[in-house]
Parts: C-alpha cells; structure tokens; sequence
C-alpha cells in the first residue's frame, strides 16, 4: 500500500494549534479526509479523522455530546464528568472514524503528510499559491438576503391575474374543507295537519237552553225530524201536539233573548 496524494490546507493562524488538515489517498483509488495536523509540546503529529463520543439523556434518551452541560432535546442539566478515563487518566472525548492498526503504518502515513505539510508552507509563500485541498465550498462565504437579487417588476396586469387566480383557489379550497350543514329537521308536531271541511248537513243540533228571571232553565230538546234534517231544510211553524208554543212563550217573557246561552 503506497500513499499517491497528499492534499493541505493550512489554517489562516499560525499561532493555532491546529496547523493544517490534509487528505490523503491510497494506490490511487482510496481517499481519507479530514486528517488534522497538531502542534504539540512535542512538535508535530497527525491526528486520525475523529468523532465526538456521546451518550444519551436519561430523561428523554436524546444523544449529547459528553462535554455538554444541557441535554439538547429537553434541556436537562447533565453530570460533569462522564466521559470515561484512559490509561493515562485522560478523558476519552473522541472516537477514531478510520485509523491504522499497528506502528509502522502509522509511522508512514505520519512521515509521509508531515513532509507534505512543509512543502505547502514553502508553497503559500509565493504569490501565485493556490490550495489545493478541496473544501467543498465550505469556505466561502453566503449571502445575505437583503444582497440578493432583486426580485423581477410585475405589471398590473400580472398582479390582478395573481390575485384572481389566488381567489379562485381560496375559494375552491373553502368549498372543498367546509364541513356539511344538514337540513334542519321540522319535528312531526310542527306541521299543522289540514282541517276537513266540515258539511253543514251533518252539524248536529244542540239543544238550547231557556233562562228565567227567577235563574231556573229548562232544556228545549229539538224535534226528531229536526235532528235528522239539516239546518236549510223546511220546518213548520205549528208546535208539536202537546207541547207549548214557544213564540207565544218568547213573547210572554221580556227577557227570552237574553235568557239563551
């Protein structure tokens, strides 16, 4: 296995314990990134790509980073220390994402990115100095909004054609998501039900009742034929054999017609 490329990117501090990040390639066909050049009390070494170690919030299981006071999801106050300890007595904050198992190949890839790190020093010195290490972008800087483009003039035309169409769609959308009102229901006894006419032939007669100025009455019953017939029908004058006369017995009594109830 034979390292073919070296990429740099050399921090803007120098002063920075940080010095650089690299990327290197294996026999043309394998890339590592985001290896990181370390000044140390020693001089300088490679630190393999790495990842914070977390471990998860006991009141609501989210993941956080073991430095964090606070659990990013509910926001829980968390322990100090509870990152385990190394040999050393060294917290142990990061996990090697890719690294080598043994010595000698750590010892070449150290050598190896060490000696292209002073030849991208040498480099940056000179005028025409471009970096080679791709970034992806992540160093340029965005843009504002209020920077951006001005946004295109609509005529009159156009907005009144917005508006419409945004009209149209309210109302198909209103249409669409309101609820259903039901007819209201009229209960059976609201509804008057038809009175039949009713035939004069077949009004029965009442019997009237007689009033006298000492406050006694008397009922007057109406003939049987009267009974059978309708209140059109012909009837004689003359009264019944036996009974009195009751036009002579009205005129006899000044109050007759108020005495009928």
């Amino acid at each position: 296995m034979e390292i073919t490329e070296v990429r740099i990117k050399l921090m803007d501090d120098p002063n920075d314990r940080l010095r650089a990040f690299c990327s290197i390639t294996f026999d043309s066909a394998f890339v590592i990134r985001d290896l990181k050049i370390i000044e140390g009390t020693k001089g300088a070494f490679v630190a393999m790509p790495s990842r914070k170690l977390t471990d998860r919030c006991p009141r609501c299981g989210c993941k956080n980073h073991l430095r964090g006071a606070y659990c990013n999801q509910c926001g829980a106050a968390l322990g100090e220390y509870r990152a385990t300890q190394s040999d050393d007595g060294r917290s142990k904050l990061y996990a090697d994402i890719a690294h080598p198992i043994n010595s000698e190949c750590r010892e070449m890839i150290q050598t190896r990115v060490l000696s292209a790190f002073e030849d991208e020093l040498l480099r940056s010195t000179q005028p025409d100095y471009v970096c080679t290490y791709d970034d992806y972008g992540e160093e340029r800087f965005a843009t504002l909004k209020e920077d951006g483009p001005e946004p295109a003039q609509t005529t009159a035309a156009q907005t009144a054609e917005a508006q419409t169409a945004e009209a149209q769609t309210a109302a198909v959308v209103s249409q669409a998501t309101a609820p259903e009102v039901p007819a209201p229901e009229v209960p059976a006894a609201a509804v008057p039900e038809p009175i039949p006419a009713a035939s004069p032939s077949v009004l029965p007669l009442q019997p009237a009742t007689l009033v006298n100025p000492d406050q006694t009455s008397h009922r007057i019953e109406p003939a049987a034929d009267q009974q059978a017939s309708g209140p059109h029908s012909a009837v004689d004058d003359a009264a019944p054999v036996g009974q009195p006369d009751l036009a002579e017995s009205a005129c006899e009594d000044d109050n007759f017609g108020a005495g009928i109830v």
